[in-house]
C-alpha cells in the first residue's frame, strides 16, 4: 500500500516537471514579438523633506555687551575715576618741570660744583668722590621734592580713597625707598663714571649697557630681596582656589610650586597679582585685596593674564625693546650734554661728561627724553598687556570674570579714554578695549558648551 502511494506521488511530480519543461520550450520557440514583455513591479511616490534643525547657539552682540559692562560704572564713581587718572597727566608735566628747576638751580648757582670740590677735598679716589657727591645730591633732591612726594604719595591717594596708610606708615615706606635708591646709586654711579672716563666719546653706549644690566639684576632680585622690604609674603593656604591656580600653572609650564599672598592691604586697596622673577626666581603672587574682593573665577582670570607674561616671555621682550629705548636715551643725553656744556659750561664750572658736578644735567636730560618717549614706552608695555589678556582668556575661559575685574580696577584707571589719551598715557589697554576684547572672544566661542551656558537665558 505504501509503495503504491509513493509511486503515485512520484508520477504526479514527474508529470508536473514535464509540463513545465514543455511550456518553457514552447515559449522559447515563439517569435520575439510574440513573447510577453517584462512587467514592472508596482511603485508608489514617496516625498522626502529635511527636518528642521534646532539652533541652540544663542545670539550674542559683543558691542552691546561691552556697553552693558561699561554702564555698570557711572555717575560719581566714573567721574572720580576719570579725575584721578586725568590728574596724573598734569602731575607728569609738573614732576618734569619741578626736577628741571632744581637741576637748573644746582648748576646755575654752582651748588653742584661746590659739592664736587668738597668731595675732592675729602678723597683723592674718583670712586669715593662720586659716592660722596651722590650722597649729598640724592639727599638734597629728596628734601627739595619732599612736598611734591607727600602730596602725590599720601595726600592725593587718601583724598581718592586709595590709600590705607597713616602718614607714619607712608613715611616708613618712603624712607625704605630712599635707602634703596641711595644704595643702588652708590654701587652703580662709580661704575658709570669709570666707564665714561675709559670710553670717552662712546661712553653713552657703555652707559646704556650698564643700565640694561641693572634692569636684569633688578628683575632677578626684586621678588626675593626688594619686594619683601615693603610687604610680607606668606604661602596661600590650601584651598580649591590654590589647587586651581597651581593646576593652571602646571598646564601652562609656569615653574611655580607655591602661591604667595602679599599683605598689600596695609598700603592700599588696589588689586594686583604677578608672576615675577627672572632666571630662576619666578614666583606667583597675589595680594590680599584681590583675594578679598575677587571671586574664584575672577582670581583665576587675573592669574591667567599674569601667567601669560611668563609663558610668552614678555620679560625678555621688554628688556630688548626697552634696552633699545635706553640706548637712544643715552645717545640723546650725550648729545644734549655736549650742546649744553658748549653754551653754559663755564657758568656752571662743568666741562666734561666725567665731571660728577654734571650729574644734575645728565639726570635732567634723561628726564626730558623719558618724558618725550612716554608714548613709545607705554605702547611697548600696552601691547604686552593686550597679548597677556588674550592668553589669559584662552587659558582660563572666563571672559565675564575678567571683564568684571576690569571694572574693579576702574577706581584708579579711566575706563573710556579718547584714543590719543590711550596712546600717550596708558601702559595698559583701556577698560573699554579690554572688555571689548573679552566680549569679542566670547562671541567667537559662543558655540562652546561652557561659554554657551554662561549666556543668561540660554536654554540648557
Amino acid at each position: 500500500m505504501t509503495l503504491r502511494i509513493g509511486l503515485l506521488i512520484l508520477a504526479v511530480f514527474l508529470s508536473l516537471g514535464i509540463a513545465c519543461l514543455s511550456q518553457t520550450a514552447v515559449a522559447q520557440d515563439l517569435p520575439v514579438d510574440q513573447q510577453l514583455p517584462p512587467v514592472a513591479a508596482p511603485t508608489k511616490h514617496v516625498e522626502v523633506s529635511k527636518l528642521a534643525v534646532l539652533n541652540t547657539i544663542p545670539q550674542f552682540d559683543p558691542q552691546a555687551a561691552t556697553e552693558t559692562w561699561l554702564a555698570r560704572i557711572g555717575g560719581e564713581a566714573r567721574r572720580k575715576s576719570d579725575a584721578y587718572f586725568e590728574g596724573g597727566y598734569y602731575l607728569k608735566i609738573l614732576d618734569l618741570a619741578y626736577g628741571l628747576v632744581i637741576a637748573a638751580l644746582l648748576l646755575w648757582l654752582q651748588i653742584s660744583a661746590r659739592i664736587r670740590d668738597w668731595a675732592q677735598e675729602l678723597s683723592h679716589s674718583r670712586a669715593y668722590q662720586v659716592m660722596l657727591y651722590f650722597t649729598v645730591y640724592i639727599s638734597a633732591m629728596t628734601i627739595a621734592c619732599l612736598p611734591l612726594s607727600i602730596y602725590e604719595g599720601y595726600v592725593r591717594e587718601n583724598a581718592y580713597g586709595l590709600s590705607s596708610q597713616t602718614f607714619p606708615q607712608w613715611a616708613g615706606d618712603f624712607a625704605t625707598g630712599f635707602a634703596l635708591t641711595l644704595i643702588a646709586g652708590l654701587i652703580v654711579l662709580p661704575i658709570l663714571y669709570a666707564m665714561i672716563r675709559a670710553a670717552r666719546e662712546m661712553w653713552w653706549l657703555w652707559g646704556a649697557g650698564l643700565a640694561i644690566i641693572c634692569m636684569v639684576i633688578a628683575l632677578v632680585i626684586s621678588p626675593v630681596v626688594i619686594q619683601p622690604l615693603f610687604n610680607h609674603y606668606s604661602p596661600l593656604p590650601d584651598s580649591p582656589l590654590k589647587s586651581d591656580i597651581l593646576a593652571l600653572a602646571r598646564a601652562n609650564g609656569v615653574p611655580a610650586e607655591s602661591v604667595w599672598l602679599v599683605d598689600e592691604s596695609r598700603q592700599s586697596n588696589r588689586i594686583s597679582a604677578n608672576v615675577s622673577g627672572f632666571l630662576g626666581t619666578t614666583r606667583i603672587s597675589l595680594n590680599d585685596n584681590l583675594l578679598n574682593q575677587g571671586t574664584h573665577d575672577e582670581v583665576l582670570a587675573v592669574l591667567g593674564h599674569e601667567m601669560g607674561h611668563y609663558v610668552m616671555d614678555h620679560t625678555t621682550r621688554l628688556l630688548l625693546l626697552l634696552g633699545l629705548v635706553m640706548i637712544a636715551g643715552f645717545a640723546f643725553v650725550a648729545w644734549g650734554f655736549r650742546f649744553a656744556i658748549a653754551l653754559f659750561g663755564g657758568n656752571w664750572q662743568v666741562r666734561q661728561p666725567d665731571d660728577i658736578a654734571g650729574l644734575p644735567l645728565l639726570v635732567a636730560l634723561m628726564s626730558i627724553f623719558l618724558f618725550l618717549a612716554t608714548p613709545v614706552t607705554n605702547s611697548i608695555a600696552r601691547t604686552t598687556e593686550e597679548q597677556a589678556d588674550i592668553f589669559g582668556v584662552n587659558a582660563v575661559r572666563k571672559p565675564d570674570a575678567f571683564a568684571s575685574m576690569v571694572l574693579k580696577l576702574s577706581t584708579y584707571r579711566k575706563l573710556d579714554p579718547a584714543p590719543w589719551e590711550e596712546v600717550i598715557f596708558y601702559d595698559h589697554p583701556s577698560g573699554r578695549r579690554r572688555i571689548a576684547a573679552m566680549m569679542q572672544w566670547k562671541k567667537e566661542h559662543i558655540g562652546d558648551a561652557d561659554i554657551r551656558d554662561s549666556v543668561p537665558g540660554n536654554p540648557r
